[in-house]
This record gives structure tokens, C-alpha cells and sequence, in this order.
């Protein structure tokens, strides 16, 4: 009997329904191989890392949680590929880990469009069939802890553990004590133009992995019954691409660190900012990253990339991840210190960027004025996800002034909601009718006596 045929004997002998699989000893069994990867690729010790990876891509609990992680968690699991599947069932899951192998193969990516965030363009997706992301997830969990080991630690984009946040507040310790410029660099249309031969010479992985990840580099897009090559970028949509991404980028910092060593490079996915007290090197670094983006096929976004002072100027600050990252000048009772007990005069404010409030609020308009019909429990419930979600992202900011505004704001365009309703009533009768005592302050909230009753939340809270 076959190794094979061994692995799937034993898998089928373990469980007899995928109901009954103990997910917290899979994600056990995975971690600890994915650790000795990681040790291993740290250690230098590639031959040991290598044979690692080969038995976490053969094990049964690797295959299984694959499976899980595109059927189940993610959130994109109900979005088809070209084979028009959706949703697998129990019994097709556990056959899909038990055939689950890397063949060579790959089938085209149906083509997508989605809205790009404050934009009016729209940003292509490739989405894989079930198999090819389920194939893509188990070499992403074969090679995520071999990179882990090699990325730089100022990379916060699409990595474990890591957010944007951090890189929030990567930026905030880096000029928190002194004044800087600020690199702004955006990569233009980075995940559509990657070199694919480049790509491949930078993951410098086995021959097995290395014949995949070309197989769904170059598999081709389906589009209008029409079938497209794929010449360069990984396609946006399959699980493995983010990983392709920070590989592809990796060693960008370094471009800029090895020549001018006190600059400092923070990088979110194809996002970078690079502070520097001198206006000049940063000139010169804006040249450096066009040099070396063009050996992975690459440019600068020109109309996006600018460099701006953090305090003086005509347009002190920029904008990185939503956040606005700004230093005030004040007097001494507002200055805080730096470390050798001087005054600094400054201030250094993060604050959620005005372009970012202003599309929230626009949201939040339009639910509202979809939701004419609604009763008020269905508008609460619309509205609670997109306000809480908001809120918490720009939370770690200096967000006070900005929740308040928005808390108003909302209030009046309720206000309006309400009153519309009934337009024969005064907006006394209004406000006592939708409005309602909750501790210390009225909310609007559908009334307590109801079976369920519900309140909006607020940006503050």
C-alpha cells in the first residue's frame, strides 16, 4: 500500500464525520509543525525546513484545516470559481482533504469586479474554484512560517499576529521625539503587475511548490466566456496571494536601509512610509524604490507618493491607513518631553483621516435613507455593524473630537428620518416616540416595554 493510500486508510479510520473532528487538536498538530519551520528557517538549517514542509503538506490534519478555512472561516466562502461551486457539504469536505494533493495543475480564475474604496474605480478579483483555494491554503501554511523568519520586522500587511495598528503606532514612536519628513509610497496596481518570473526566483522553494504556484500564476482568467493569459501579478481572490505579494516585496526596506541606515521604512501590504530628517534623502529613496521596484516589474504611483513635513509646511502631516498622522506646534503646558527632560513643543495627533469621516458619514446617509420603510429595530440593526466597526478601527487615534461630530451628525439626519414619518406631529411627540431613556441619556432605541428591544450605538461609546 502507497503512502497515499496509507494517509487516506488512516484519515477515513479517525473520524467518521466531519462533525466529529477535534478541530483544537488539528490546529495543535499544525502550529507545532509550523513552529519547527519557523526554528528551522531561523537556525539557517533549509534541508530540515524543507522536509518539514513536506510533511505538513502530506499530513491529514494540514489537508482538513485547509478545508475548513475556505468551507467554513473565510469569508469568501460562498463565492464560486468557474466550476459554479459554492458550498461544499460534510460528506464532500472530507473527501475533498482526502484527495487534496499538489498535482501541477491549475484552472483558470473567474473574473470579478468589486467597488474600490474611495474611488470610482473597481478592483479586479480572480477567483479560484474550491479545490485550487483549498491547494493554496495548505502551501500557504507549508510556506507562511519559512517567511515569517525572513520578513522584515517594520512589514505589518497581511501577516499573523500583525495589524495595521501596529504600524500606527511604528510610525508614532518613530517621530513622537523629533519632527521628520514622510515618504508617502503607493505601488501602482502592485498585486496586477508582479513579475512572474522574478516571483518564482524569490520564494526559492521546492521544485514540487515552485510548478504549483506557476500553474496558478499562469492559469489564465475566464471572463465573458472568453478565456484571458495571465502574463504577470498574482491574481487577487485566491488565499496564497497575499503571501506572493509580501515575498515579491521583501527586501525593499533593505534597498533603502542599507544605503541611508537611520531612515526608517514601515510598509503595510503595498503601502510604505519612510521618515528621514532630510528632505533630500528621501528624494533620493523615491528614486532608489523606482530602480529597485522595476527589477520585480513594478513603478511608483507618482500622483500618489509625495513627501510632506510632519510639522512645518503648508501641508504638514499624511495620510497612511485611514489615519491622519499630524505634530501641532504648542506652548509649554501642552508640550510633553523627550528623553533628555527638554520640551518638545510639539504634539504629535493621530486622527482618522477627514476623507474616511466623511465617506462613513455618506454611508450611513444612504442606509438611512434606504431604510424610509423600515420599522426602527430593522434601521438600528443596519446601522449598529457599520458604527461599530468604524469606531473601532480608528479607536487607538486621537478620535474624540471626530466620534462627537459624527454622533451629532447622525442624530440630526435620525432626527429627519423620524420626523418624516410623521410629518403631522410636533418633534417633541418625535423625539419622545423614537428616543428613549437609557441610563444617564436618551438613545434612540426602539421602546423597553418590546419583546426585543434594541438601541443604536454611538461612535463614543
Amino acid at each position: 500500500m502507497s503512502q497515499r493510500q496509507r494517509a487516506k486508510t488512516q484519515g477515513q479510520s479517525l473520524m467518521a464525520a466531519w462533525q466529529d473532528i477535534l478541530w483544537m487538536k488539528v490546529h495543535r498538530h499544525v502550529f507545532r509543525l509550523q513552529k519547527r519551520i519557523y526554528q528551522a528557517t531561523q537556525d539557517g538549517r533549509v534541508r530540515t525546513a524543507r522536509k518539514l514542509q513536506k510533511l505538513l503538506m502530506k499530513s491529514w490534519y494540514a489537508r482538513l484545516l485547509a478545508v475548513r478555512r475556505i468551507t467554513q472561516d473565510n469569508q469568501g466562502k460562498r463565492t464560486a470559481g468557474i466550476d459554479g461551486v459554492k458550498s461544499l457539504m460534510p460528506e464532500k469536505r472530507l473527501a475533498l482533504a482526502n484527495g487534496l494533493c499538489l498535482d501541477g495543475k491549475a484552472k483558470p480564475l473567474r473574473r470579478t469586479w468589486i467597488p474600490k474604496r474611495g474611488s470610482a474605480e473597481k478592483r479586479p478579483l480572480g477567483i479560484p474554484t474550491q479545490h485550487n483555494r483549498a491547494q493554496q491554503t495548505l502551501v500557504r501554511q507549508a510556506l507562511e512560517p519559512e517567511w515569517e523568519a525572513k520578513l522584515s520586522p517594520q512589514t505589518y500587511g497581511f501577516r499573523p499576529g500583525r495589524s495595521c495598528w501596529d504600524a500606527i503606532e511604528a510610525i508614532f514612536h518613530g517621530i513622537k521625539f523629533r519632527p521628520q519628513f514622510a515618504l508617502k509610497v503607493d505601488i501602482a496596481k502592485c498585486f496586477d503587475r508582479i513579475g512572474h518570473d522574478a516571483l518564482l526566483t524569490k520564494t526559492q522553494t521546492t521544485p514540487v511548490i515552485r510548478r504549483q504556484l506557476k500553474a496558478w500564476l499562469k492559469a489564465g482568467l475566464w471572463e465573458n466566456h472568453q478565456l484571458f493569459p495571465t502574463e504577470a501579478g498574482t491574481p487577487q481572490g485566491g488565499s496564497i496571494s497575499p503571501l506572493l505579494a509580501l515575498i515579491a516585496l521583501h527586501g525593499m526596506d533593505e534597498a533603502i536601509t542599507r544605503v541611508y541606515p537611520r531612515a526608517r521604512v514601515i510598509m503595510y501590504a503595498d503601502d510604505c512610509v519612510v521618515l528621514h530628517e532630510d528632505r533630500q534623502v528621501l528624494e533620493h529613496c523615491q528614486h532608489l524604490l523606482m530602480t529597485w521596484l522595476a527589477e520585480i516589474g513594478l513603478t511608483l504611483n507618482e500622483a500618489k507618493s509625495r513627501i510632506s513635513h510632519t510639522l512645518e509646511g503648508d501641508s504638514p502631516g499624511f495620510t497612511f491607513l485611514g489615519f491622519h498622522i499630524r505634530q501641532y506646534r504648542v506652548g509649554k503646558y501642552h508640550s510633553g518631553k523627550g528623553p533628555g527632560g527638554h520640551r518638545l513643543g510639539y504634539k504629535t495627533l493621530i486622527k482618522p483621516a477627514k476623507a474616511n469621516i466623511e465617506s462613513h458619514l455618506a454611508e450611513i446617509g444612504q442606509i438611512i435613507r434606504r431604510s424610509r420603510a423600515l420599522p426602527q429595530s430593522g434601521l438600528i440593526n443596519q446601522l449598529n455593524p457599520k458604527i461599530r466597526g468604524w469606531a473601532n478601527y480608528y479607536r487607538i487615534g486621537v478620535s474624540q473630537v471626530a466620534y462627537a461630530r459624527l454622533d451629532h451628525l447622525v442624530w440630526v439626519k435620525l432626527r429627519y428620518w423620524a420626523h418624516r414619518r410623521h410629518s403631522t406631529k410636533t418633534i417633541g411627540w418625535v423625539i419622545e416616540r423614537y428616543w428613549h431613556r437609557i441610563g444617564n441619556r436618551r438613545a434612540f432605541a426602539t421602546p423597553p416595554t418590546d419583546r426585543d428591544p434594541v438601541h443604536l450605538l454611538t461612535h463614543s461609546d
